[in-house]
Order: structure tokens, then sequence, then C-alpha cells
């Protein structure tokens, strides 16, 4: 008896554009981001009540971010919640080369 390989198709790296959803590059920046802060928060094994009061956000609001819903977070605010972690946040403008992505987080 043959196996079938499984069919599958590569993606693009974005995976919010392969779902074909609005802004999906700004949803994988909050994403991007949103995990870095939850993957701060979780290495540090703090309490909701300590990330509520370091990040000064309302403890549903911590609930939300640690259960990775991002997206209803803006990029500054997350942006924000990094430095409140003693995160430096660096933006670069450059030109856009011809096969370039249009936005790329890139961490240190």
């Amino acid at each position: 008896m043959s196996r079938k390989k499984p069919e599958y198709e590569m993606g693009s790296g974005n995976i919010f554009a392969d779902l074909g959803l609005d802004e999906a590059d700004e949803l994988l920046i909050r994403a991007k981001l949103g995990h870095t802060v939850r993957i701060i928060l979780e290495k540090r094994g703090l309490k909701q009540k300590e990330i509520s009061e370091l990040l000064r956000i309302d403890q549903s609001e911590v609930s939300k971010l640690m259960n990775g819903k991002y997206h209803l977070f803006s990029e500054g605010r997350l942006f924000g919640f990094l430095n409140k972690l003693g995160r430096k946040v660096t933006v670069q403008i450059s030109p856009r080369q011809k096969d370039d992505k249009p936005q790329e987080v890139v961490f240190a």
C-alpha cells in the first residue's frame, strides 16, 4: 500500500494575508509585538494583578493580552508596554526595494 503525500500550500509568511484578512500587515505586526510582550511577562512569572500595575491596564485587558488577543491593542500601545518592560523600540523608515515587504518587524 502506498501512502499519499499530504497536500499543502506554502504560506506567504503572513497568516493573516493568507487568510485574506483586511489589514493583514498591521495584524501581523500587532501579533509579533504582543507575543513579545507576553513572552517577557511570562518569563518574569508575574501574576495578573502585578502585570496590571506594571503596564497600567485593567485586569480584563491583561487577560486579553495574555490570551493572544493582540488585535485589540494598537501598535502604539504595544510599543508603550515594551517600554514599560525596559525594552527600546526603534522604528526605521527606509526606501522599499522592488521585492521588499511593505512592513517588517525585526527583533534584536
